[in-house]
Order: structure tokens, then C-alpha cells, then sequence
């Protein structure tokens, strides 16, 4: 089982994910990949084998009123193949989560256009770099517009029309107040789209009361044979948080903490019966360092969990 985090370094702060200047100063995805190797020999140095990049790796790249960094992809070509080959000989899963503004079942016709542009451009980064069907792009269902059935069938009509190349790398995840894992399994009944589990969404939004095991369970039953499926694992912030009249209000239990608490995470993983593999994605703050710390917990406290799933 590989064990993952998301896009900022937090234990190196010097490593950045991606060229961050604004367009006035050209950033450029070759700047990127060359942040996202150092990433990479970080992550072979502290045994991590899988990441999720930055969605905006490359710059602008699909910015309708900024044409000159449309070509960026074919620019990179060369560099997108060497940092592919990269991650394959480390044996690291890379994957995209597309941004939150990224919404395939939404009415409005232009902001739709231009998701599918977003999409496809994500999706041929990852063909160019020559990653397995296991390098994916997470999307949510969207909005549910006050019509869900409608906004369910608009997601599946959109992802239909999508290039093939880009259905192959899209994965589906339930989220934490609008569509739960019911809804996406109905999704991929009707379109074949891969699922991703979320402990923490499943927790906060369950209409059907499905078990989370058996949510679980049907979510990697979606991943064909030979594929390795992933889920995410998080525990809620528990803080104290201030509003600006400095008057006191509890946490939002949708917001991660910085640091994984181990023990809900280690007893879900000790109970779960046996099932097909899977990694984990874990969303924590602390991005690489709560994953660390993760790591060290379970060597610590759960032993037998980290040899059930082969934890490294």
C-alpha cells in the first residue's frame, strides 16, 4: 500500500509545486517540472511513492484571455516525457484533483466549456508524461442546482461526451453535503466512471446509511482488475476558531486537521474485512509532514495494521 499527500512540500519549504509568478512575469510549465523533480528526489528520499500535483503545474495554460501560454504542453513535450520516465522508475502514483471551479454538471454553457478545456488539458499532461491508468484526475459531481436528479444526469451527459482519452483518467469522488457515495455509484452505473472513497465525507454525509466498510467496498469494485484503487483518509480539524471580533466558535468539522489523528484511522483500517488493495491519499495540513508522522504512529501504535497492508 502506498500512502500519499497533496501538493505542498511543508517539511522542505524551499521546494515550491509549481511556477507561481503572476502572467506579467511568463511563468512557464518547464519552471514546474523542474520544481516537481526536486519534488520527486525529495519524496524517493523519505520513501513516499505517491503525490498529488498542483492542478496549476502548468501556468494559465488554459486562460481564455491569455493565449500565449496555450501551447505550453506541446512546448514541454520532451521535458513532460523525462519527468514521466522519472516517476515511473521511482515508482511513484501521481494524480491531479481538479479545481473546485471545475464543474461538469454545471447549466451554465460557457463555464462548462471551458471545465471540459481544463479537463482535457490535465488529461493529455498525464498521456504526455506516459503514466498507467492508476495517474488519475479527481473531479466531484458539482452543484446540485435545486434539481439533483437533473444535476446527476448532466454530470453523466457531460462525462459521455468527453474525449475517451480523458474519461480514462477521470475518478469520481462523493463529497461532504451534496452527493454522497449512493449518488456516485448511481454515476457509475450509468457512465463507468472509476469512485474514490472519502472517510471523512462518507462521515459527514451518509443520506443512505450505507455502512462504511461496505461504502468502501463498492467504491474499489469500481476499479477494473489490475488497476489499484485509491481512497482518502482525514480526520476533522478540532481548533478553536475566532471570528474577527475575536468571539470564540468551533471547528468546521469538513476542514482537515494538520496532523492526522491515528486512532479513528487506525481502528477503520484494523476493522475492515478483507478486501481487494487500495492506497491512501491522506489530507492533512501538514501535507508530508502529518504523513511522516503517520507513518510513525503506526509503527508505533498498529504494528499489525502496517504489516495487514504493507506499509512501508
Amino acid at each position: 500500500m502506498r500512502l500519499g499527500f497533496s501538493v505542498k512540500i511543508v517539511g522542505r519549504p524551499g521546494l515550491r509545486n509549481h511556477d507561481s509568478r503572476r502572467w506579467r512575469n511568463n511563468p512557464h510549465l518547464s519552471v514546474s517540472l523542474a520544481y516537481l523533480r526536486d519534488i520527486f528526489l525529495y519524496l524517493q528520499s523519505q520513501r513516499i511513492r505517491m503525490y498529488r500535483m498542483s492542478s496549476d503545474l502548468a501556468p494559465y495554460l488554459t486562460h481564455p484571455a491569455l493565449p500565449q501560454f496555450h501551447n505550453q504542453l506541446a512546448e514541454c513535450e520532451s521535458d513532460l516525457v523525462t519527468i514521466g520516465r522519472m516517476a515511473r522508475d521511482l515508482d511513484l502514483r501521481l494524480s491531479f484533483h481538479a479545481p473546485a471551479h471545475v464543474l461538469l454538471n454545471t447549466p451554465d454553457p460557457d463555464r462548462l466549456a471551458r471545465a471540459v478545456v481544463e479537463l482535457n488539458a490535465l488529461a493529455r499532461m498525464l498521456n504526455l508524461m506516459a503514466l498507467g491508468a492508476e495517474a488519475v484526475i479527481v473531479v466531484h459531481v458539482g452543484g446540485h442546482y435545486d434539481d439533483r436528479a437533473r444535476a446527476l444526469a448532466g454530470f453523466a451527459r457531460t462525462f459521455e461526451r468527453l474525449p475517451a482519452a480523458t474519461q480514462q483518467r477521470l475518478v469520481l469522488e462523493h463529497d461532504d453535503r451534496r452527493f454522497g457515495v449512493a449518488d456516485c455509484l448511481w454515476l457509475h452505473q450509468e457512465t463507468g466512471v472509476r469512485l474514490v472513497f472519502d472517510l471523512l465525507h462518507h462521515q459527514l454525509h451518509n443520506p443512505t446509511a450505507i455502512p462504511a466498510p461496505q461504502a468502501l467496498a463498492a467504491c474499489l469494485a469500481t476499479w477494473p482488475p489490475g488497476q489499484t484503487p485509491k481512497i482518502h483518509l482525514a480526520t476533522p480539524a478540532t481548533e478553536m476558531v475566532r471570528d474577527r471580533r475575536n468571539s470564540p466558535h468551533p471547528p468546521r468539522l469538513n476542514r482537515h486537521s494538520h496532523y492526522l489523528n491515528p486512532f479513528p484511522v487506525i481502528d477503520f483500517l484494523r476493522a475492515l474485512p478483507r478486501m481487494r488493495p487500495f492506497d491512501i491519499m491522506l489530507e492533512a495540513k501538514a501535507c508530508d509532514l502529518a504523513l511522516l508522522q503517520f507513518r510513525q504512529h503506526l509503527a508505533a501504535y498498529a504494528p499489525d495494521v502496517m504489516e495487514r497492508y504493507r506499509i512501508g
